[in-house]
């Protein structure tokens, strides 16, 4: 930049601040350097052909000036600082309800870093902002070309560092929390007008001698006020000026100083492009930039800067898809690091300013709360010369400050309003708090030497007169004034600016009858028995809740299994809360089904895809797709990665989808799928070879191990059928040597289940144990192996049970109480699924009822039998005792017994008292003497050559067949036993 001119409009304000730089400073320095700068800068500036309009993020004093200069100058051409690519969307805007964020989306990228992915650029747009009036007036004046001339959203990504990029200021007091807060996500925020001291020591000396709390305050006392009825041209100048004091008191960062430079270029390259195109004349044309790139002193500055200095870098092979999405004021101020509610303050200073000055501002025609006008083309006549600009800043800076008069009427309505509001939410605020708060709004405001309180003020006021110490209610004070003074503003994309994802799925939940693109939660009750055709709405449902953020779609009756089909179903819906998330749905395809068959396979096939997570996308396409196949496609996919991994993680998972799978095959479908068979082949000699190794991993944990048991032999009968071999899974556990106590009580279960270990010598163990001092301390974390046994042993739930009732009763309380917390938290944190099935086994082997508990004797104490057919004898000695009871009866009722006897042809009439009928022998020796035959050939059979017994032989016939035999009658009572 060259030196101060000699002469020149700002002449006079040239010298003023020179010889005030000399006074302050003792002579020329760099003080005189950077005000004569200034000035420099705002007369580069103005003299400027193209019309440079300077302003600032979400200012109403900036959107009504450019309102004013619209209608006055109206100008064919509007440059925009906004990202060029964005340029298509912005028709949109009209079938939206402010504010909304133009965004630019990339999921899949090329030319960036993996782990930026996804991209994302916002450019939020206000009603109370400059931009939108220039906007609204392009896109509804006939003949007027709007023309963004920002770097597109690729360059925002190229041009920085991180994935972040802007929007790194940190004024917001604390991190957002809310919903609204968090509708841009983490998009990179664009906007225009970035107005704020980038030196930490200035905007800490402009705060504290301001006596405000943060930069917005600032703002809208020394700026946003007095600026609000200035004119064209003093407007002009004071923006030129700040943005030029910000820009020299910039600290030497030289990336962003770097990116701020190349924007600048390339706007100015792509406006002199532009009219060298068009033929357009500089002065029918407006450029909007913010006040810091206003005043720019890059060679390539103006119409007549370098052209050939600077060349654009071409943009990456990253596809990007644009929409629009909701915004909000708190997501603005939480993306932006504004103050909280300086947005809802600025878009109710708009509206007053609207009122008070009486200018008409510009609206898109057709949008919510538009009023329809007719379009009015331009006129004909050229446009009136420019008059030579007038030193206006000298005048601006030389008056005393305007003192508004104190507006009672207003500070009382506000007073009362936050007393209304706060007893809403549990405040006891009464009368006497609105006058406390109407005093102390004036007393700040004194004390800040401010004749009327600004809404910060009585925001303060509110704060100290009403929360006090605590905040009792559901929002603090501050947040109710936030609400009071415009609220959080949401803004809402209209049907028509939808991506056809989102009106697709609008359009399949119609037949709900609810309006889904409303905020708030909305109840829909879903009859799939009365009107079978709301299940296409269920499917939708439970699509969007897989697919999207969870309080979108949570179901509230109603579930979705493999083979299972809820009748009713009861929904909370939330889209029109989480609209943005909906949007961004559609950038991935045309279809719900789409999108989830695109997620599904990125997770199968992702560079750390696990097998678990294989078997779950599977089970999520047969239960919400209903794809067969590309169930069978991802289920093969799970055989390579089941065979190259080396870790038992996820072992648990796989068992439990693998279950769950196979369980659903085996009921919907005639035979198991190729893959399924596979699988279960190859998951058998996996964890075969694995099992070793787990069992003295460190980091494989007993219950991994556990459930690569359970897979081992809950799938063994089908592993075996397909061709694999047992005696792999015997020696897998034979060459387990595990030295934690938990895995050597797991290890026991094992071979208890395959046959090498008794129950017996089990409980011998077990009992070894507890008679062992040294290893009572770590009894616990044998009941939690024994515990985790469970999962592939059911069946020593009795054993488990005997296990810890053994510790209660033998265990002195010295020893038990110390250890008991251990055991409570080791086994609710290992084994609190597993804990149901041991406790139903304690509440079947112990009593029911106390007093059965004092003469109850556990079974594990019972004495065991040795002869094994001792059980059987009892058990038909039991059975043959009550016999005399069944004799009784049937003397007693002889009607009943005659008539069973004469359907079975029996003659032989009652037996007296002390008589039999039949032979001495018994029935049974009668029947053998009827039927000699018969009894011939089991003699055969038993190669028995001694013939029938005389009438000589003791007892009754057969016996002497019994005598000899005793082998034979013991196998056929083992027989009877059996049977």
């Amino acid at each position: 930049m060259s030196g101060p001119q000699a002469g020149g409009v700002f002449t006079a304000l040239r010298t003023q601040l020179q010889e005030a730089a000399t006074e302050f400073a003792g002579g020329p320095d760099a003080l005189e350097g950077i005000l004569l700068g200034m000035v420099d800068d705002v007369d580069r500036a103005v003299r400027e052909p193209l019309e440079i309009f300077p302003v600032c993020h979400h200012s109403p004093a900036s959107a009504l000036a450019m309102a004013r200069r619209l209608r006055e100058k109206q100008p064919k051409v509007v440059y925009l600082e906004l990202c060029e690519d964005m340029a298509p969307l912005l028709t949109e805007l009209r079938n939206c309800r402010l504010p909304v964020a133009v965004q630019a989306f990339a999921g899949d990228i090329d030319g960036f870093p993996q782990e930026w992915a996804p991209l994302s650029v916002v450019a939020p747009i206000t009603e109370a902002s400059a931009e939108y009036q220039a906007i609204a007036y392009a896109l509804d004046t006939p003949g007027v070309e709007l023309v963004l001339v920002d770097r597109s959203s690729d360059h925002v990504f190229q041009w920085n560092n991180s994935p972040r990029g802007e929007g790194t200021s940190t004024e917001a007091e604390e991190e957002p929390k809310s919903e609204e807060a968090a509708l841009h996500g983490e998009a990179v925020g664009v906007e225009i007008g970035d107005l704020r001291p980038r030196f930490a020591e200035l905007e800490e000396h402009l705060l504290r001698h301001g006596k405000v709390r943060h930069w917005s305050e600032w703002w809208h006392q020394y700026v946003e006020v007095p600026l609000g009825d200035s004119d064209h041209d003093t407007y002009r100048q004071v923006m030129f000026l700040i943005g030029s004091l910000f820009r020299r008191l910039a600290p030497g960062d030289g990336d962003r100083v770097r990116v701020d430079e190349d924007r600048e270029r390339y706007m100015w390259t792509r406006m002199r492009e532009h009219m060298a195109a068009t033929g357009t004349d500089p002065e029918e044309c407006l450029y909007v930039c913010g006040a810091f790139h206003a005043a720019s002193r890059v060679e390539e500055f103006g119409v007549a800067g370098r052209s050939d200095s600077f060349t654009i870098s071409p943009r990456t092979a990253t596809t990007w898809q644009y929409g629009l999405i909701p915004s909000s004021h708190a997501a603005i101020e939480a993306q932006f690091g504004l103050a909280p509610g300086s947005v809802s303050i600025a878009a109710t200073q708009w509206q007053k300013s609207l009122k008070r000055t009486r200018v008409q501002p510009y609206r898109l025609e057709g949008q919510a709360g538009a009023r329809s006008r007719a379009k009015k083309a331009l006129p004909a006549a050229a446009p009136a010369v420019p008059e030579p600009a007038a030193d206006r800043l000298s005048g601006f800076l030389q008056q005393p400050p305007v003192l508004d008069g104190l507006d009672e009427a207003e500070l009382l309505g506000w007073s009362v309003d936050i007393v209304r509001a706060a007893r809403r939410n549990g405040y006891l605020a009464s009368t006497a708090d609105a006058i406390a708060v109407f005093e102390t709004s004036i007393l700040l405001a004194g004390m800040r030497d401010r004749a009327r309180p600004t809404p910060y003020d009585f925001q303060d006021a509110a704060v100290t007169c009403i929360e006090k110490d605590r905040v009792p209610g559901r929002r603090d004070v501050r947040r109710l004034v936030e609400i009071m003074m415009g609220g959080d503003r949401i803004g809402q994309v209209g049907y028509e600016a939808l991506p056809p994802l989102a009106r697709d799925v609008y359009d399949r939940l119609e037949p709900l009858g609810l309006k889904l693109q409303q905020r708030g939660v909305q109840r829909a009750l879903l009859d799939m028995a009365g009107r079978p055709g709301l299940e296409a709405c269920s499917d939708v449902l439970w699509m969007l809740r897989r697919l999207m953020p969870a309080a979108t779609a949570r179901p509230i009756m109603g579930e979705r299994r493999l083979g299972e089909r809820s009748i009713q179903e009861s929904w909370d819906l939330a889209l029109g809360t989480h609209q943005r998330a909906l949007i961004e749905l559609g950038y991935e395809g045309v279809s719900i089904e789409q999108v989830l068959e695109q997620r599904l396979r990125r997770e199968a096939y992702g560079p750390r895809a696990t097998t678990a997570g294989v078997l779950t996308a599977v089970e999520d396409s047969l239960l919400y797709l209903r794809s067969g196949r590309l169930a069978d496609e991802l289920g093969t996919h799970a055989l390579k990665v089941l065979s190259a991994e080396r870790t038992v993680d996820g072992a648990p998972e796989v068992l439990r989808r693998a279950r769950t799978l196979l369980a659903y095959y085996r009921t919907s479908r005639p035979e198991l799928p190729g893959w399924v068979q596979s699988f279960v082949k190859t998951g058998y000699a996996h964890y075969c070879t694995l099992l070793p190794t787990a069992f003295r991993d460190e980091d494989a944990t007993v219950g991994q191990v556990a459930a690569m048991l359970g897979f081992l032999f809950s799938m063994e009968s089908l592993a075996l059928s397909l061709g694999c071999d047992r005696t792999q899974l015997e020696l897998a556990v034979a060459q387990s040597h595990p030295e934690d106590p938990s895995k050597t009580a797991l290890l026991w279960a094992a071979q208890v289940q395959l046959g090498t270990l008794t129950r017996a010598e089990l409980r011998a163990r077990c009992d070894a144990l507890l008679d062992n001092p040294l290893v009572v301390p770590s009894y616990p974390r044998y009941l939690n192996g024994f515990v985790h046994a469970l999962e592939p042993v059911p069946g020593l739930a009795d054993v488990v049970v005997e296990a810890v009732s053994n510790a209660f009763g033998r265990l002195p309380d010295t020893v038990l109480l110390p250890w008991l917390p251990l055991l409570i938290t080791t086994l609710r944190k290992g084994a609190a699924d597993l804990a149901p099935l041991l406790i139903r086994e304690a509440g079947r082997v112990f009593p029911g009822r106390l007093p059965a508990l004092d003469t109850w004797v556990p079974p594990w104490r019972q004495p065991q039998l040795e002869d094994p057919f001792a059980a059987s004898r009892t058990r038909r000695t039991a059975t043959a005792a009550p016999a005399p009871q069944g004799a009784v009866l049937l003397a007693a009722h002889p009607a009943a017994c005659d008539a069973v006897a004469g359907l079975l042809g029996c003659e032989d009439g009652w037996q007296q008292d002390g008589t039999s009928a039949l032979p001495p022998g018994g029935a049974g020796a009668a029947l053998l003497a009827a039927h000699p035959a018969t009894c011939d050939a089991v003699a055969g059979l038993l190669r028995c050559d001694e013939g029938w017994a005389t009438a000589d032989d003791a007892g009754a016939p057969g016996a002497a067949l019994t005598a000899r035999l005793p082998a034979a009658a013991e196998a056929l009572e083992a027989l009877l036993a059996g049977a």
